[in-house]
């Protein structure tokens, strides 16, 4: 493995926007990937989890408005990052100049062998379970679980690669996709959301019904660390632009203002819905509702909701699982190029100069998971809490970055700057540190054993010195 902690092409290759893809995403699309990053399937399964852990409507509300105050100072750090560094890799690139290669090989493997690939699957799983639903509804009829199962799959399968294969055809193709999938997520949101206040039932009393918990204790601390896991999740992905930095035309401008304009879009929404979703559930079912946003429709207006609400919700997901396809690959090609990864995914087409082998790569293993994932238990929150403190530990790394970086390359091109520096940065430091300590010690087991696994990505990393020290042994015992 490489130890240089600049990328070979040296620093005036990485602060200039000279680059070997192709700039056709302009500021609409890079908007559009920021809001399809985001809106998932977390505002459709996060909120009830939440609202069952502090049961209470005021701490539900500061839960989310702490998650959105952090992902937006977030947002900021990452915007200085992206203009003063605009190559694709989102993350990668900061830590790479920040703290060399090591660590953000680390931050690679666990995205690509568990996290991301995982999401992939996951929420294409999501889609493929709503698209039944849908069936059932619309048909009548039950399917039986052998074949519910079989379909899953092969219904999730062909969402992974049709959206891979969209990829490997241009950026520019995936870009429209990235307009039209995102606006149909805004339109579906904003549909649950006026159908369900214009719609019957529901309560401004569901408001204040408890306001407050009972107590103050440390326990109530806990709760809401506890929550924030799933608030994060609902908001995470925000940073999806950054990751095709070198695909954006006027990326010093486009980038930085993608990245505010999409998650204070994104903010509205899910403010909106979760008001809807209260106001249409009281407390008790609220905390109950697996399917909130279905349960929430249907108080509103009868049976046809749940034909709604799929739609909705499998709108959400199709277009997510393009933007997740889209924005990572671009990744392990950064990777691959500064010669962390697999080499084989450092090439472009010649054509379409698409990291296409890298896109592939992504979607066997998305698709080993996948198939592994459709035979387990569904356990949502599970998943969320068994990377949740895997991922705190490099965001603590990447915020802290700026720092290291403005000290390191002082003279380098910042056209813009993180808000209220370096408070804005200290403050969102501290609250990440605090949410690693409470996550810890709400999720030890799962948090210790996302950390063993990524863990794991050293054996590679070191195999060259490894192997060595086995042949040495095996020399030394002959």
């Amino acid at each position: 493995m490489t130890q240089s902690t600049v990328t070979p092409r040296g620093k005036d290759w990485l602060f200039s926007e000279d680059t070997d893809l192709k700039r056709d995403l302009g500021l609409i699309e890079a908007v559009s990937i920021v809001i399809s990053r985001i809106i998932g399937s977390g505002i459709f399964r996060t909120p009830a989890p939440i609202m069952a852990l502090v049961a209470s409507t005021a701490l539900f509300g500061t839960v989310w408005v702490i998650g959105a105050i952090i992902t937006l100072f977030g947002a900021v750090c990452y915007a200085e990052l992206v203009a003063m560094m605009p190559k694709s890799g989102g993350p990668y690139v900061f830590l790479r100049e920040a703290y060399g290669p090591l660590w953000t090989f680390l931050r690679g493997w666990a995205m690509f062998f568990v996290s991301e690939t995982g999401a992939i699957a996951a929420v294409s799983l999501v889609f493929a379970e709503y698209s039944i639903e849908l069936y059932m509804i619309v048909s009548g009829n039950h399917l039986n679980v052998f074949v519910t199962r079989a379909t899953v799959i092969i219904l999730s399968l062909f969402v992974i690669w049709v959206h891979t294969a969209i990829n490997m055809r241009g950026v520019h193709l995936s870009g429209i996709v990235q307009v039209i999938v995102s606006s149909a997520k805004v339109i579906a949101l904003g549909l649950v959301i006026a159908v369900c206040f214009t719609g019957g039932g529901g309560s401004w009393s569901n408001f204040t019904t408890p306001l407050w918990p009972e107590e103050f204790n440390w326990g109530t601390i806990l709760a809401v660390g506890a929550a924030l896991r799933y608030a994060f999740f609902a908001y995470s992905g925000w940073e999806g632009a950054t990751y095709v930095a070198e695909e954006v035309k006027n990326p010093r401008k486009n980038l930085p203002l993608s990245l505010i304009i999409g998650i204070l879009g994104v903010l509205l929404l899910y403010a909106g819905a979760n008001a809807a979703y209260m106001y249409q559930l009281p407390m008790a079912e609220f905390m109950n509702a697996d399917q909130i946003a279905v349960d929430a429709v249907k108080m509103a207006i009868g049976g046809v909701g749940g034909i709604l609400i799929s739609l909705a919700v499998m709108l959400n997901t199709f277009g997510n699982v393009s933007t997740q396809i889209l924005v990572k690959a671009r990744t392990w090609q950064a990777m691959a190029r500064d010669g962390l990864f697999f080499k084989s995914c450092a090439r472009l087409h010649p054509r379409f100069k698409t990291p296409n082998k890298a896109l592939m790569l992504q979607g066997l293993w998305a698709t080993v998971l996948l198939i592994f994932a459709s035979f387990a238990a569904n356990s949502y929150e599970a998943v969320i809490d068994f990377f949740t403190l895997t991922g705190t530990i490099f965001n603590l790394m990447t915020f802290a970055s700026i720092f290291i970086l403005r000290k390191k390359y002082p003279a380098a091109p910042r056209p813009f700057k993180a808000w209220f520096y370096p408070w804005s940065v200290i403050i969102i430091i501290l609250l990440y540190s605090m949410f690693f300590i409470i996550t810890l010690i709400t999720a030890l087991l799962p948090s210790l054993l996302g950390i063993c696994l990524t863990a794991t990505g050293l054996l590679y990393y070191y195999r060259k010195n490894i192997s060595a020290l086995l042949k040495g042994f095996i020399r030394s015992k002959d």
